[in-house]
């Protein structure tokens, strides 16, 4: 077996969640071989080719990168192949291929963003919070054939706070990924790891993508569950719902339990200072929105310009 720095290593990802990860392999020491992130993409007004993070991040330590359109595609296979990598990590990035991640004699372990078998899927973190747990983690496995699957290495318990939000968990927990997986990696180095099978739990939740669809309040909730929601859902896609004829993004709230409210989802508004929503048993006091067209702001500065 190699010791650490001197295994050689190909590394997957591609947005910021990624980034923290690879820096901390190179601050580390480890050697990293290549990088294979997304292809550019067009974005923002003029749709000029944008770079992905983890590529942005590769360039800044001159490590070599690749970006193939297709992961089965023979000339990338090939290249892989060519790097002879002891170890490939791989850290928010698409599905891939067994072709690509039985490749190495040390196989692919992955970074994800649970406390695995719980949460498996797209999004863990959004749907912990959904769930209103108290606690989730990282956890980092051996990659197998079906999704999330594979043999658990380390797992790190991470506290959700009632002030977290999806937003702040992310960055909780990509600095967690990051220090679990140099530890994963120098433990598989000096083969001191334990690999422990995941066991099959019917009860165990899901973490599915969350599409547009997704995103809407259900106000027949209790205020508890819609707000958890709210959180689950911020900064980033933002839970949905109407006001008046408008749609609007809200991003924080409180809120206060009552046995008579109005309806779930009317709305009622002081025009100074409150703007509330009626869920199953009480109120949610919007904090933090946007309404279509519109810039994201605060409730009292979002008031001043309300006519409806």
């Amino acid at each position: 077996m190699k010791p650490f720095n001197q295994l050689r290593i190909i590394f997957f990802g591609t947005p910021d969640f990624a980034v923290a990860s690879l820096d901390a392999l190179v601050q580390a020491g480890a050697s990293i071989v290549a990088v294979v992130t997304a292809p550019d993409k067009p974005a923002g007004r003029g749709m000029q080719l944008h770079a992905s993070a983890v590529k942005q991040y590769a360039l800044s330590k001159n490590l070599p990168i690749l970006q193939p359109e297709k992961m089965k595609a023979p000339p990338f296979l090939d290249e892989l192949k060519a790097l002879n990598a002891d170890l490939q990590v791989v850290v928010a990035f698409r599905m891939m291929p067994e072709v690509v991640w039985n490749m190495p004699p040390m196989g692919t372990i992955n970074v994800h963003g649970s406390l695995l078998p719980q949460y498996r899927g797209a999004a863990p973190i959004n749907w912990a919070i959904i769930n209103g747990e108290a606690e989730t983690g990282v956890t980092t496995f051996k990659l197998q054939q079906l999704i999330d699957t594979g043999d658990i290495l380390l797992q790190q318990h991470v506290p959700i706070t009632p002030e977290d939000n999806a937003g702040t968990m992310h960055d909780k927990l990509m600095a967690a990924g990051a220090s679990l997986l140099v530890t994963t990696v120098k433990g598989l180095a000096a083969n001191s790891l334990q690999e422990i099978p995941q066991q099959i739990d019917r009860n165990a939740k899901h973490a599915p993508k969350i599409f547009k669809e997704d995103t809407i309040i259900d106000w027949n909730k209790t205020a508890a569950q819609v707000q958890n929601f709210i959180r689950g859902m911020a900064p980033y896609p933002a839970a949905c719902t109407s006001l008046g004829e408008k749609s609007i993004k809200i991003y924080s709230t409180t809120f206060i339990t009552e046995h008579h409210v109005s309806d779930p989802g009317t709305f009622e508004t002081d025009h100074a200072g409150f703007l509330r929503f009626a869920a199953q048993d009480g109120w949610l006091y919007i904090k933090e929105l946007q309404q279509e067209g519109k810039k994201r702001m605060d409730i009292v500065s979002f008031l001043r310009g309300f006519r409806g």
